[in-house]
């Protein structure tokens, strides 16, 4: 969960100035596409080796290594929707003097917010099955459990746990279901 929100706190700011259609400096530009790509670019599982290192076993290091590749994946999602955007309500609020800012909230924002929705909890599926193999290096969390009951050949313990995980994801898939109908 904290890896998702940490996630979309960082991917919303770098969709924003990575849009064509909002960031109107090209260098601007590049520069938050290149972080997203950046961040996209390492395997959560590779962060955690690093993380690990720098903060110690743990759940920061694997609360930053999922929030790290998965702020580059909404960033680059997020972007592309706010540039896929209709245009004619955005030159409409143009046309009467609305900024950058309020032709976002009110002529992109109610366009994308479904598949923003959909993403992010698509993202938050995901980092629940990563968090596992996360903790299998230190990362934390229940991986770190599962790790630890496997290597002391406590199999009933880690059957518990595999069906805790899988449960936890049938739960996240009815919620997020349920979601994006209400929103939809």
């Amino acid at each position: 969960f904290w890896g998702t929100l940490l996630a979309v706190i960082m991917a919303v700011p770098l969709a924003i100035l990575g849009a064509a259609n909002l960031t109107p400096h090209p260098a601007v530009r590049f520069v938050a596409r290149g972080l997203v790509s950046f961040c996209r670019a390492i395997p959560e599982l590779i962060s955690a080796l690093f993380l690990v290192l720098a903060y110690g076993f743990g759940p920061v290091a694997g609360v930053l290594a999922l929030a790290i590749h998965s702020a580059g994946f909404l960033g680059k999602f997020y972007a592309e929707d706010i540039e896929n955007a209709d245009r004619k309500p955005q030159e409409a609020l143009r046309a009467i003097g609305a900024n950058r800012l309020k032709v976002l909230r009110f002529a992109i924002l109610p366009q994308v917010a479904p598949q923003y929705v959909a993403y992010t909890l698509y993202v938050l599926d995901r980092n629940v099955r990563m968090a596992t193999v996360i903790g299998l290096v230190g990362g934390g969390g229940i991986g770190q459990e599962l790790k630890g009951r496997y290597d002391m050949f406590n199999y009933g313990h880690v059957g518990t746990i595999l069906v805790a995980i899988f449960l936890l994801v049938l739960a996240l898939d009815q919620v997020s279901s349920r979601v994006r109908r209400s929103i939809l």
